[in-house]
This record gives structure tokens, C-alpha cells and sequence, in this order.
């Protein structure tokens, strides 16, 4: 069943110029418009769609509403144009994360992703306890590279020739976010809050 909303570690997060806040079903129409062209997938994994089709967008909220805890919508103007999520580790990865997040084609260049990391990277830390956040990015786009620089992540380092991505073979590049102090986060052995089920988009 999906958590109750007074139950999440993060219900809603005010980004500034955009608001975090769980998946709804009535979000389809505005999934698919913003997911739907091909730069946005072209940054993403397979696995998200493309071209993206109301099934497409059906299928992922199913997940989405029941996955709350750890996928959210990119609200502006009332309405859902992008996404961010966390994929937790498990076993001794249990207190790191990777970040994921897309916004529709129509609203880059404005500064919002990056004002929407920054504010959304310190506050899943804490409420997941959290010491590692990290994503990574395909060497083919600087501008994702960007969003995480102003978002206070560090590059740690390439991975040479590690994806395919529609033909091309491509480096990734890694950006993590860390605290070290173990008491800032969880005692040693507790588990973290988030669980790891599903599959990321």
C-alpha cells in the first residue's frame, strides 16, 4: 500500500522556484508532455522512455504513488514537469544514495535544476541519513555537470567507456555529496530509512 503522506521523510520540499511533492495519478497529461522529447531521455537510462506514451506515463505513476517515499514530481505552475529520485544502497551501501532527476525540455536554461538539487540534497541526507548522495553523468552532457557543481557535489572521478546510450559509447562522470561523522547520520548497523524495491526510470 503507499505510505501515508503524514508518514514521509520528505512529503513536500519548496525549492524556491519549483516545489517538491509526490506523484499523482491526475500528473499524466503533463508526464508525458515533459517527458516526451528526446534531449530529456538522452541524459537518462534506457529504461526511460522514449518516445514516451501514455502507457508509458500510466505504468510509471502505478510505481510512483506506491513509491513515495523515494520519487517525487517537479511541480511549476501547478503542474508536473519533471522528476527527481533516490536509489538507496543496500547491505554496507545502506547509507548512500544515488540521485536521479530529469525536467521537461521547455523549462532548461532557467536555473532550476539547479536551484531544485540544492535544495533537495541536504535535506534527503538528513532525513534519510544519508552519508553519500551521488550521481552520475554522461561526459556527453556539461550541463547536468553544472547542476551538480552549483549543488555543492564534488567529481570524484571518470568511469572510461562504461555505457552505451543510443549508439555511442560513452565515459560517466561521478559527483558524490558526502558527510563523514557517523553520528550526523544513523549508529552503526541501523538501517536506513528508505527501502530499495523497484526500478529507477
Amino acid at each position: 500500500m503507499p505510505t501515508a503522506l503524514a508518514d514521509l521523510p520528505l512529503p513536500h520540499l519548496d525549492c524556491g522556484p519549483a516545489l517538491l511533492r509526490p506523484w499523482r495519478t491526475d500528473d499524466l497529461d503533463s508526464l508525458v508532455a515533459n517527458a516526451s522529447h528526446a534531449d530529456v531521455s538522452r541524459g537518462l537510462r534506457d529504461r526511460f522512455p522514449y518516445p514516451y506514451t501514455g502507457d508509458d506515463g500510466r505504468a510509471w505513476l502505478a510505481r510512483a504513488v506506491d513509491e513515495s517515499d523515494r520519487a517525487w514530481a517537479i511541480e511549476l505552475d501547478g503542474a508536473a514537469v519533471g522528476g527527481v529520485s533516490l536509489h538507496p544502497g543496500t547491505d554496507v551501501h545502506r547509507h548512500s544514495a544515488e540521485l536521479g532527476y530529469w525536467l521537461g525540455r521547455h523549462y532548461w536554461g532557467r536555473g532550476l535544476m539547479s536551484a531544485i538539487v540544492a535544495a533537495f540534497a541536504p535535506r534527503a541526507m538528513e532525513a534519510f541519513r544519508l552519508h553519500r548522495l551521488y550521481a552520475t553523468v554522461y561526459a556527453n552532457n556539461p550541463a547536468s555537470m553544472r547542476v551538480l557543481e552549483k549543488a555543492g557535489f564534488e567529481r570524484e572521478g571518470v568511469h572510461k567507456s562504461a555505457v552505451v546510450k543510443r549508439g555511442e559509447l560513452l565515459d560517466i562522470v561521478m559527483y558524490a555529496r558526502v558527510r563523514s561523522e557517523l553520528g550526523a547520520a544513523a549508529a552503526p548497523g541501523e538501517p536506513a530509512t528508505m527501502t530499495a524495491r523497484g526500478e529507477r526510470d
